[in-house]
């Protein structure tokens, strides 16, 4: 539907208003008048400090990866971070070789990884592949970081300022949060892909604009394109717009069906242009990714059901803002969370919608988005300041099986209602700016304490610096290509310990920071298990096994003869060349496993090393 979305607060689409760009604009017309396109206009130095500020919020982000940036991640989520970095290898290495950036053989060799079943994002990784090959991946990834965050707001507050508010500086704040919401900083902590949002705001002002009559062709095929492309970021997020949207296209229905029912045809018309191209643009890849090889159906029980939002963490401070301590990370933070807006904004927005409620479409439309998915990302059973109650949740009448929404973590539908709040500010401020100006000193003082109380529910809400921690580089004998004369272009490089989604963050860092010189076996990724569900990390041999139980244990355990033959198959299976053991916490409790498994091994540079070709044949 061509719903009116260049609308500040009130119920009406005015046809001829001049945007004057300041917080004292003239309030609305009061009557229904047709929309007129407004002609294109050149960025304002406003919109050019929105954005600078943007950046530098971005850069500050991310400011403990750029003290030391070849040698610290995450220490939220070190793996992840170390994932994305290899993902972004991937890019490299694809572009690089010529090669399918669909499937890749250089993780969980020899069954390789479907990547278009993971978190691939190659809508960023492949357009950066220049990048990565220069400078390396830990230089893209915080430049990709910071960027995402920031491209976020920018778009958000593009958004905002041409299509639903008269005031920059609503547009401002709104764009602001949008971006850098607590729940999508926590993100941050090596989940990039989600704070990669900065298509969706376009979209949704291209999906609210498709009943436009006369344009039904064009329209189609820009959304078609967008969607295409979001696909390659995060599947995921698009599917939250989508409903999102629908939600939002039969509020308005409800509230407007004099109007819908005009723009019905070219509606469905552009649906139906859209969809096409994107299922032409990206059919082959999602085909791919439920069919092609290492394809999974669904997750292992559901195990993502159960992540629901705990309602105190709707007004608890993250971590990760001005406001927020170490200490919710032990109790709500334990599982994933997206909301951390605290009282005050909590409050502000609840405000907002009562005051609004009979003057404006949106926020109406914003109540019921934020109820909608609010109650819906309670997950199963009902969850308060850590501990799960015995209290039912909408989750818990959906089977685990269900096609789709069994990929599906309930708690990431509150990124919908953290959206919703970013839209209600702007509104806040916009209703502020246009309303409150300029009659005699009293007005004034209510306008500054509007604007004050707005300021006092965000300032809590600013973001720190991520979290990070120092790691180790891989041994010089990987990075200086010592390696290359002992693995074949046929064979393996096995490091110890092998890379899982527990163990071996270090290892699977020798992988991403070479940019994929020489397959693994292992790794970090979602695959099959042998019934075809999805499972984390490859199938674990023996040998593997044995590795990750010295680890935890830090002793050698009695090794048998059955075992050193099994050492030796999974040495075959994985195609092993050489098994390779840098520095390690555990490193004389490892090499004592490996000589018991395999015999004694060579000083090479600063590892241990086992030539297993004439072992393995």
């Amino acid at each position: 539907m061509a719903i009116p979305v260049v609308n500040n607060n009130s119920d009406t689409d005015p046809a001829s208003e001049a945007r004057t760009g300041s917080d004292d604009a003239p309030a609305r017309a009061t009557t229904d008048q047709p929309r007129v396109r407004r002609p294109y206009r050149k960025p304002a130095r406003a919109d050019v400090l929105a954005i600078g500020a943007y950046v530098l919020l971005g850069v500050v982000v991310c400011a403990n990866y750029w003290v030391d940036i070849q040698y610290r991640v995450s220490s939220h989520l070190p793996t992840d971070h170390s994932w994305f970095e290899w993902l972004l290898s991937h890019g490299a290495y694809s572009v690089r070789h010529w090669e399918n950036p669909l499937f890749s053989a250089r993780q969980n060799a020899p069954d390789g990884v479907n990547m278009m079943a993971n978190t691939s994002v190659l809508g960023i990784s492949l357009p950066l592949a220049p990048l990565t090959m220069l400078f390396g991946p830990q230089v893209t990834y915080a430049l990709y970081l910071g960027g995402a965050l920031a491209a976020t707001a920018g778009t958000s507050y593009w958004m905002l300022s041409r299509h639903l508010v008269t005031s920059r500086g609503a547009a401002f704040v709104g764009g602001a949060f949008l971006g850098f919401a607590p729940g999508i900083v926590h993100h941050a902590n090596g989940q990039p892909n989600f704070v990669s949002n900065f298509l969706l705001p376009i979209i949704v002002v291209r999906v609210l604009r498709l009943g436009e009559p006369g344009r039904w062709l064009r329209n189609g095929l820009v959304l078609g394109l967008l969607v295409a492309y979001q696909i390659f970021i995060n599947e995921e997020m698009l599917l939250l717009t989508a409903l999102a949207l629908l939600v939002v296209v039969a509020a308005y229905a409800v509230q407007r069906w004099s109007e819908v029912r005009a723009q019905v045809v070219p509606f469905l018309l552009s649906i139906g242009v859209g969809g096409a191209l994107a299922l032409l643009l990206a059919g082959y890849p999602i085909w791919y990714q439920f069919n092609g090889p290492q394809s999974y159906r669904g997750l292992q029980g559901g195990i993502f059901h159960s992540w629901g939002e705990d309602l105190s963490a709707f007004v608890t401070y993250s971590r990760d803002t001005i406001a927020g301590s170490e200490a919710v990370e032990k109790t709500i933070g334990m599982t994933e969370q997206n909301t951390w807006f605290g009282w005050p904004l909590v409050g502000l927005a609840l405000l907002v919608i009562v005051l609004l409620w009979r003057t404006s479409l949106a926020a109406r439309t914003a109540a019921v988005l934020a109820l909608v998915f609010g109650v819906a990302s309670i997950g199963p059973f009902v969850r308060v300041g850590g501990v799960e109650t015995e209290v039912r949740g909408p989750w818990s009448f959906i089977p685990d099986d269900l096609p789709l929404v069994e990929m599906m973590m309930p708690t990431r539908l509150s990124l919908v209602v953290a959206a919703v709040v970013g839209v209600l500010i702007a509104l806040a401020w916009d209703t502020v700016a246009t309303t409150a100006a300029g009659d005699g000193p009293q007005r004034r003082r209510v306008r500054i304490l509007a604007y004050a109380a707005i300021a006092l529910a965000l300032l809590p809400l600013v973001p720190k610096p991520l979290p990070a921690m120092h790691i180790d580089p891989p041994p010089h004998f990987i990075t200086s290509d010592e390696w290359k004369p002992y693995v074949p272009a046929d064979r393996t490089l096995v490091p110890v310990p092998v890379p899982s989604n527990v163990h071996g963050l270090s290892t699977l860092r020798w992988s991403a920071l070479t940019q994929h010189a020489f397959p693994v076996p292992g790794g970090y990724f979602i695959g099959p298990n042998a019934e075809g569900q999805g499972v984390f990390g490859a199938t674990t041999l023996p040998t593997a096994m044995l590795m990750y139980v010295t680890i935890d244990t830090g002793q050698v355990p009695d090794i048998t003869p059955e075992q050193r033959a099994r050492a030796v198959e999974d040495l075959r299976f994985w195609r092993a060349s050489v098994v390779v053991l840098g520095d390690h916490p555990q490193v004389e409790a490892l090499r004592g496993l490996m000589t018991a498994l395999i015999g004694p091994p060579q000083r090479v540079d600063d590892v241990w090393l086992w030539d297993v070709r004439a072992l393995v044949g």
